[in-house]
């Protein structure tokens, strides 16, 4: 099944007097369960896509479906509700909010995404249970000795790997990781990776990443290259 599909996807940036043509009617469908890599030069139109992807942009036409449901059309609210509960994002800024602890920001979407009416979101209510996922992933991601720290207080890679965390802590079922190694040494990104690929074994996440990192495309079950804003080539699929 698909979980995210992009029908003939242009998206074109004013400069000027000029377009810019970021993308150029991609089509790009991703299954539930992928642990898929986007390649591109610089300009390609990998942050566009995945910000496309992720509901943070808009196409200037075609259709983005998430999880079956088309999104052209819905209203601001119901875009923020399917973002939040679908999909979880690792921007390169971090995005962290800085008057939070780590464990408070990693924490926060826990807080801000659970239903009342949903079964599968009762432990987001529980405390206990919600404190100890978060925990988890702090000792995952090796921050549990800065839980108590807040992002101006740590170092650009111990900030990506928050970040990570808050990504993966509501369970999304589509994480978009947009270059998620980049500030990180080589043990703390294997150590992200190996993380990372056990909650799409184990979970079933689907993981889209806009990368550069040869270890992500090794691990990668698919991976799509972009020039131009156009979908170059396609390499995979092996198993997942």
């Amino acid at each position: 099944m698909n979980i995210v599909d992009l029908k003939d996807i242009k998206k074109s940036y004013p400069m000027g007097e000029l377009s810019i043509e970021a993308l150029k009617g991609v089509n790009l469908s991703f299954e539930a369960g992928d642990f898929a890599a986007v390649a591109g030069p610089s300009g390609s139109g990998k942050t566009t896509i995945m910000n496309i992807i992720g509901l943070i942009d808009n196409p200037t036409s075609g259709s983005v479906f998430i999880r079956g449901l088309e999104t052209e059309g819905l209203s601001r609210r119901d875009l923020t509700r399917l973002r939040r509960e679908a999909i979880g994002f690792v921007f390169q800024s971090f995005n962290l909010l800085p008057v939070l602890t780590v464990m408070e920001n990693v924490e926060l979407p826990l807080l801000l995404g659970s239903s009342a009416n949903d079964k599968k979101d009762a432990w987001k209510k529980n405390t206990k249970q919600r404190r100890e996922w978060v925990e988890h992933l702090l000792n995952e991601v090796g921050l549990s000795d800065r839980r108590n720290h807040k992002p101006p207080e740590l170092s650009g890679g111990q900030q990506q790997r928050a970040a990570i965390a808050r990504a993966l802590a509501a369970k999304p079922s589509i994480v978009i990781a947009d270059e998620p190694t980049a500030n990180l040494d080589s043990d703390n990104g294997n150590r992200i990776l190996d993380l990372m690929k056990t909650l799409n074994r184990e979970e079933g996440t689907t993981f889209i990443f806009s990368t550069h990192d040869s270890n992500i495309w090794n691990m990668a079950n698919r991976i799509i290259f972009l020039r131009d804003g156009q979908i170059e080539k396609e390499e995979g699929i092996r198993e997942k």
